[in-house]
């Protein structure tokens, strides 16, 4: 199916036209009928001469119902430009084209309608001069009566000629439906209907309501009044909620598939049209079936940043129009650049702002965006129309290459302070290099070690070995000349002090092997129980404490945790008669 939008003046025959094509009424309001003009969209379709279906949203021409006819118009890839022979070119010919020219819409028609009653050729020549100044550039233009039929065959083939140029939709993207209609049916529900520019819908599918990020699952489906299990891009449809309110809803509201989008508020974009620097402070934006207030701030001379009344789920590359409704005036159409920028809080901010938007130009791109946010996570990027192709360092967390070396090398700094600032710490906890490196994630930080750097115990140490400061380091080596013909007899704690040896110092030796920690202010040398066990297996087996004490010639403060710790190890087992027997 392809889907095509009609524009132009009041009364040009649209909706005849359109009628014509389908032999459907487009006009669905007594209303409008009565009046003779389309005020609400209308929908109908055709079968081509190739077999090939297209969907036509009828907008409506007066001036007061633009706002509707760019509902209609924004979500679909082409239009038919309608002008009439007898009237040629009128204003909202002039403002509809203007408004196609801003969405960027390239593909479409012109139509010179009522040529039983004029020679529609002026008609055709000044649209096609007017046309082809547009995004749309020149176009293939037909003259057809849609009393008569006369030029309808032609119109038909054009068409088949339009939906071969236009583009592949993509079937595998995220579903962005822009609601244009909601209305209830009774036995079924909320309906809404909308173009459906990309993705599949299938019914079960969960959707998320782009207002309140609500989740809602499809009930049923319909493309052209035939129920569905599941609807491809290109595809007018509609869409049966199950268990949602009507009131939940409403015309420039959008399904989205979950997580795929991101909703925001201030965008930056780049402005064709008026210069961004003449924008008046308050337009309306208008971007798919949604029309929303904003106050525009200039950047530069043709970027802005649009802070919007209300949140709009937006991708880097979409095509907005901004439109002062109070003139009737469309002031330019927007390319949104990014949809999640930063504040602009410090002097200078904006003009700093203006230079990094003049690069871009509205394409994703993976390594610019890096390069900008330096540090992001994947689905914060997927959620902006970015695609990710490469693996994440931490997590779900994406790094510039540049700023991940330099994040290494302050690593190694901070690494290095710590050492110097806490000398008895077996290095740097993983939180305080986080917050010195000002990460969000501790798996960034452990993620950056790399040798001679290593991760142990929540710390990062530079050291190869956990080599001991100097000072412990002779202190240790007094203990062994000390004590070492002696090695199962244990400083007291006055002793330690003397030599040095406070409760950090012992900390810091113990962490490092150099020496075993018993019991409060007992130490012994770490190469003691192998020793330990090899006296006591000289011993009658079983022996008992006291003969334990005498054989390794120490005391009882170090005699019981000497042998509570043999027997942890398994060195030694305790009968139940509190003697023991050293094990193998």
């Amino acid at each position: 199916m392809w889907v095509v939008a009609t524009a132009g003046h009041v009364d040009h025959g649209k909706s005849t036209l359109v009628r014509a094509l389908t032999g459907m009424e487009p006009d669905r309001w007594a209303e409008e009928r009565r009046r003779g003009m389309t005020i609400d969209l209308g929908f109908a379709w055709t079968t081509l001469p190739s077999g090939g279906t297209v969907a036509f949203v009828d907008v409506p021409g007066h001036e007061r119902f633009v706002p509707n006819m760019l509902a209609g118009v924004g979500p679909v890839p082409a239009a038919l430009v309608v002008v009439a022979a007898d009237e040629g070119w009128m204003p909202q010919s002039a403002e509809h084209l203007a408004a196609l020219d801003a969405l960027g819409v390239s593909y479409g028609l012109l139509v010179v309608t009522r040529a039983d009653l004029a020679d529609p050729g002026p008609a055709v020549a000044r649209a096609r001069a007017e046309i082809a100044a547009s995004s749309l550039g020149a176009v293939e233009a037909v003259a057809v009566s849609g009393v008569t039929g006369a030029g309808l065959p032609q119109l038909r083939e054009a068409l088949d000629r339009l939906a071969v140029r236009l583009p592949d939709p993509v079937g595998d993207g995220p579903v962005r439906l822009w609601v244009d209609r909601s209305f209830t049916i009774r036995g079924s529900g909320t309906v809404v209907t909308g173009t459906l520019g990309a993705g599949r819908l299938r019914v079960g599918d969960e959707l998320e309501l782009a207002g309140t990020g609500d989740v809602v699952r499809v009930r049923g489906l319909q493309s052209l009044g035939v129920p569905r299990p599941e609807v491809g891009a290109v595809a007018r449809v509609a869409v049966n909620l199950r268990g949602t309110p009507r009131d939940r809803l409403a015309r420039g509201d959008a399904l989205l598939s979950p997580g795929r989008f991101h909703r925001t508020d201030v965008l930056d974009v780049r402005v064709a049209g008026d210069p961004a620097t003449d924008l008046p402070s308050t337009l309306t934006v208008h971007v798919g079936s949604a029309a929303v207030p904003a106050r525009v701030r200039p950047l530069g001379p043709d970027t802005a940043r649009l802070r919007l009344a209300r949140p709009l789920p937006l991708l880097v590359g979409d095509r907005a129009l901004l439109r002062d409704p109070g003139r009737h005036h469309v002031a330019g159409g927007v390319t949104v650049l990014d949809v999640a920028p930063p504040p602009l809080a410090r002097r200078g901010a904006a003009a700093a702002r203006a230079a990094v938007l003049a690069g871009l130009d509205g394409r994703p791109d993976l390594a610019g965006e890096l390069r900008r946010r330096r540090l992001v996570r994947a689905a914060d990027l997927t959620r902006m129309g970015v695609p990710v192709d490469v693996r994440p360092v931490a997590g779900d967390w994406l790094v510039d290459p540049e700023h991940w070396r330099q994040l290494g090398v302050r690593l190694a700094q901070e690494v290095a302070r710590h050492a110097r600032e806490h000398p008895l710490e077996p290095g740097a906890p993983v939180e305080a290099l986080r917050q010195r490196l000002g990460l969000p994630d501790r798996a960034l930080v452990e993620a950056l070690v790399r040798a001679p750097l290593r991760l142990r115990g929540g710390r990062v140490t530079a050291s190869a070995t956990d080599a001991l400061p100097e000072p412990v380091a002779r202190a240790v080596g007094r203990v062994r000349a000390e004590y070492g013909d002696r090695p199962f007899r244990a400083p007291e704690a006055d002793r330690l002090a003397d030599l040095g040896l406070g409760p950090r110092e012992i900390g810091a030796a113990v962490r490092a092997g150099a020496l075993l920690r018993l019991a409060e202010n007992v130490v012994l040398l770490p190469d003691v129980l192998d020793e330990a066990v090899r006296v006591l297996a000289k011993l009658p087996q079983p022996f008992t404490l006291s003969e334990a004490r005498r054989a390794l010639d120490t005391t009882r403060r170090v005699a019981v945790p000497l042998l509570e710790l043999l027997d942890r190890r398994g060195a030694t087992r305790r009968l139940p008669d509190d003697a023991r027997v050293v094990v193998g």
